[in-house]
């Protein structure tokens, strides 16, 4: 279910990350190729970037394929930026949110996606749902897993946490309380990527020397720069660092 990238470095057309590479977003939305749960992603997709001097992103977002959505093609060719996050979705169940479901979610300076599912939607999460302050629940873009992990993360930043401890967080909470469930997250303040490996497909390319990173589902092309991360992983990035952090099961 879904596919997602995160860049941060030098400013490059949008096109440059999400079109242009030969496995791209773009192509991951019909082919993906390490897609373990569905096969096409054609139910919404995204774009967020961060322009110059301003902190808080654009969102571009649709309900249907990416591939079909010719204004996108312009924006992609000349809209420039050195930090985004972009997904296109393929839902765990059908919704009538259109393109509120769609990633990124975003608030204040945030960008994030979920590529996963929480399994036992919506009763397993409900606990989790009920904790959360009636402003959050009524504030939710959507009624789709996704939107209720991002008000669950949301919770935590605004609570004081810090970026990767609010993935983390609430990554062991939902696999706790909904056991099985795909939790790839991706959380972006233009500054730093955070990151989490649970149940599904992550692979980074660090380049310090050009102080790129670039963090995604799959790979977009062969560049050997690519790394994947273990399952159970926190990966925290800037423009010259990555960090990886093991996440131990709820149980242990």
């Amino acid at each position: 279910m879904c596919r997602h990238v995160a860049y941060l470095g030098p400013a490059v057309p949008i096109g440059d990350v999400l079109v242009r590479p030969p496995h791209a977003l773009y192509r991951q939305s019909w082919a993906p190729r390490r897609q373990a749960h569905g096969t096409v992603n054609a139910d919404g997709f995204g774009v967020g970037w961060y322009a110059p001097g301003d902190p808080v992103p654009a969102r571009y977002r649709r309900s249907g394929p990416i591939w079909a959505d010719t204004s996108f093609a312009d924006l992609a060719r000349v809209v420039r930026t050195g930090a985004l996050l972009g997904a296109v979705r393929d839902a765990t169940a059908a919704d009538p949110d259109g393109e509120a479901a769609a990633a990124p979610f975003g608030t204040d300076s945030w960008l994030f996606s979920h590529n996963g599912a929480v399994c036992g939607w919506p009763h397993a999460p409900a606990r989790l749902a009920a904790a959360l302050p009636p402003v959050d629940l009524l504030s939710l873009e959507a009624r789709c897993d996704s939107a209720l992990v991002w008000a669950l993360v949301l919770r935590r930043l605004r609570d004081g946490y810090e970026e990767p401890e609010a993935l983390a967080g609430t990554t062991l909470a939902l696999a706790a309380t909904a056991p099985g469930s795909r939790l790839n997250f991706l959380l972006t303040d233009g500054e730093t990527i955070s990151a989490t490996a649970w149940g599904d497909t992550l692979w980074y390319r660090a380049d310090p020397g050009r102080a790129t990173v670039v963090v995604a589902s799959e790979p977009h092309d062969d560049d050997p720069l690519w790394t994947e991360v273990p399952d159970r992983t926190l990966l925290t990035a800037t423009r010259t660092e990555v960090l990886l952090t093991p996440l131990k099961e709820p149980s242990a």
